[in-house]
């Protein structure tokens, strides 16, 4: 008879850290939540976006029904033209979740099967819409953290926590078709650090970061939750505005300008004058890419006001 196969179990001398031959241990420290222990429990049922707006944004189920779609009461609204208003339910039953799709235009898809209604299980693939992916999951505490780290490094830019360029861009041409929709204004403010070269040189780019920083925090004091506030390269920003005029982003980009040149910029008790340039514009219905021209007409304003002195703001058009 063969000799028995030696146990592939390290030798307890040799045993990494945290090993344990009965229970999975887990320990983890994400910005000061330490969990150990037994591995954590995984109740925590959530939507992950996988593709379309919102890349990588999380919506925890947290009632026994919560709605999918475009309507302003959904729990989990999704701005896709694809997505009816009230497009799918999920709802629980006996202790499992299931989701119902709501008689929708296009349909819910889970799993590549166009279903009517459905228990759910972890790592389900949702796809309600053109373009619109959910993932369905359950995190336990660290998972929560984890995923929310991750969204934000994905769609934040690292030194002001704006939004970055590639999830304005996303989002603009969905915020289009919804102006279309819905018949609704549409605008967008194009600032500019002016003379921003000249801070760099003479205050060193720790100081230029630092007016950069709060520059945003000016910003996001004035912004209302649903406009769309992003570092769009450099110096410059794009702060996209849903349901307001072009007179009253004018506005607003005024009273933005008159807090920039009024703010304290400060670098090692130096003190920096910093003033901004804005250009603003509104979507046009008419334009056959009304993205690209709502870009294209603020970054003329914003040219404008640079070569009419700077520290102004100017709409499309060329009315300051």
């Amino acid at each position: 008879m063969g000799q028995k196969p030696e146990s592939r179990r390290p030798p307890r001398s040799i045993r990494p850290r945290g090993y344990l031959e009965d229970e999975p241990t887990r320990v983890g420290k994400v910005e000061g939540l330490e969990v150990k222990g037994a591995a954590a429990k995984r109740d925590r049922p959530y939507f992950i976006v996988l593709a379309g707006g919102n890349l990588g944004k999380m919506f925890k189920v947290d009632s026994d029904e919560v709605i999918i779609g475009r309507s302003s009461d959904a729990k989990i609204r999704l701005d896709d033209d694809g997505i009816s208003r009230k497009h799918a339910r999920v709802f629980m039953d006996k202790g499992e979740l299931w989701i119902e799709d709501l008689k929708s235009a296009n349909g819910t898809i889970i799993n590549g099967d166009r279903i009517d209604v459905r228990k759910l299980h972890d790592g389900d693939k949702i796809q309600v819409g053109a373009t619109t992916i959910l993932k369905f999951t359950y995190h336990d505490e660290l998972d929560d953290h984890f995923q929310q780290r991750m969204y934000d490094a994905a769609l934040q830019d690292g030194l002001t926590r704006a939004f970055n360029k590639r999830h304005f861009i996303d989002r603009l041409s969905l915020e289009v078709a919804y102006a279309r929709r819905h018949t609704s204004p549409l605008t967008l403010l194009m600032l500019d650090v002016d003379h921003f070269k000249q801070v760099n040189d003479r205050f060193g780019h720790l100081a230029g970061d630092q007016v950069l920083v709060q520059l945003a925090q000016i910003v996001e004091s004035q912004r209302r939750q649903e406009d769309l506030f992003a570092r769009y390269g450099g110096e410059e920003f794009a702060l996209l505005c849903r349901g307001v005029s072009l007179g009253s982003a004018l506005i607003m980009a005024e009273r933005v300008r008159g807090m920039v040149e009024a703010a304290n910029f400060e670098h090692q008790s130096k003190r920096m004058p910093v003033t901004v340039s804005i250009g603003v514009a509104a979507h046009s219905p008419a334009a056959a890419d009304g993205a690209t021209q709502l870009v294209a007409d603020a970054d003329s304003a914003l040219y404008g006001a640079k070569r009419g002195g700077r520290n102004r703001v100017v709409a499309g058009g060329g009315k300051v």
